[in-house]
C-alpha cells in the first residue's frame, strides 16, 4: 500500500497520536464514532457487549477501511463496575494510553411504568447510567495523571423530553446530563489544582442524539416512523455520521474551551 493510499482514509489530523475507547463501538452509531475518529487520525479501541462474531467481522472491516489506525476490539458487560474497570486497563495495557473516552453504550427495555418490572428499571440504569460513570472514574484517574483528556457522554433526546414506556431509558439519559456536569467540574477543579496547565486540559460534554437511522428503529413499522419524521423540523432521520462528527469535534484539543455541556443533534426536535 502506498502513502498515498494511507493517506485517503484520513479527512484530518485532529486525533493524531491520540487513542479512543467507545463503548458500544461496534455497530450503529457507536461504530459511526469510531470510523469519525479514526478518519481524524486516532486508534480506536471499540467495546461490545456479546457478539464476539460481529466484533472481529467489525475489527476486520474497520482495519481495512483504516489501514493506518491501530484499532483493537474489548468485550464487557457494562453493567458491571468490574468489567468497566477491567476494560479501560485493556485499552491503556493495549495502546498505552487513553485520550478519548465515548460512553456511547446503551439498552432498552420499553414498559409504562405500570408495567415495569423491577429487573427492567435496574439493568437499564446500570448500563446507561451507572456504567458510564464506573468508566468514565477509571478513565478520568488516567487523563488526570497526564494532564489531558476527553470524556464525550451519549445521551439522548428522550433524555430532555422523555418518552412513553422509557421512563428507565429517559431517567438514565437525563442523568447523564448531571453526570457530566459534575465530572466536568471537577476534573477541571483537580487540573487547576496540579498545575498541569498544558492548554489541552480534561473537558467532559454529551452529545444527545435525536431519532437516528440505527438498528434500534428498523424494528419500528413505516407509519410510525413516518409520524417521527412528521415531528421532526428537518424532515428526517439523522444519520450516526452526524452524531460522529460532533464527537470528534468535542475530542479534538482544540477544543479545550468546551466542557460541561450538552450538544443536541436532533434536527430540531427539541429547541
Amino acid at each position: 500500500m502506498t502513502a498515498t493510499q494511507v493517506r485517503t482514509s484520513r479527512a484530518g489530523e485532529k486525533l493524531l497520536g491520540r487513542v479512543a475507547f467507545v463503548t458500544g463501538g461496534t455497530r450503529g452509531i457507536g461504530a459511526a464514532i469510531c470510523r469519525s475518529l479514526a478518519s481524524q487520525g486516532a486508534d480506536v479501541a471499540a467495546g461490545y457487549s456479546g457478539n464476539t462474531e460481529r466484533a472481529q467481522l467489525f475489527a476486520q472491516e474497520f482495519a481495512a477501511a483504516h489501514p493506518e489506525s491501530h484499532m483493537s476490539v474489548h468485550r464487557g458487560d457494562i453493567g458491571s463496575p468490574e468489567d468497566c474497570r477491567r476494560t479501560v486497563q485493556e485499552v491503556i495495557d493495549r495502546h498505552g494510553r487513553l485520550d478519548i473516552l465515548v460512553n456511547n453504550a446503551g439498552i432498552t427495555a420499553d414498559r409504562t411504568v405500570l408495567k415495569m418490572a423491577d429487573e427492567d428499571w435496574r439493568r437499564v440504569l446500570d448500563v446507561n447510567l451507572s456504567g458510564a460513570f464506573y468508566l468514565s472514574q477509571a478513565a478520568l484517574r488516567h487523563m488526570l495523571e497526564r494532564g489531558s483528556g476527553r470524556i464525550v457522554m451519549i445521551s439522548s433526546v428522550i433524555g430532555e423530553t422523555g418518552g412513553i414506556g422509557q421512563v428507565n431509558y429517559a431517567s438514565a439519559k437525563s442523568g447523564l446530563f448531571g453526570l457530566t456536569k459534575t465530572l466536568a467540574r471537577e476534573a477541571a477543579m483537580q487540573i487547576q489544582r496540579s498545575g498541569n496547565t498544558n492548554g489541552i486540559g480534561v473537558t467532559v460534554n454529551a452529545v444527545t442524539p435525536g431519532y437516528i437511522a440505527t438498528e434500534m428503529l428498523e424494528t419500528v413499522p413505516e407509519k410510525v416512523l413516518d409520524g417521527l419524521r412528521a415531528k421532526i423540523p428537518v424532515g428526517r432521520l439523522g444519520e450516526p455520521a452526524e452524531i460522529a462528527r460532533v464527537v470528534h469535534f468535542l475530542a479534538a484539543d482544540a477544543s479545550a474551551y468546551i466542557t460541561g455541556q450538552i450538544w443536541a443533534v436532533n434536527g430540531g426536535l427539541d429547541m
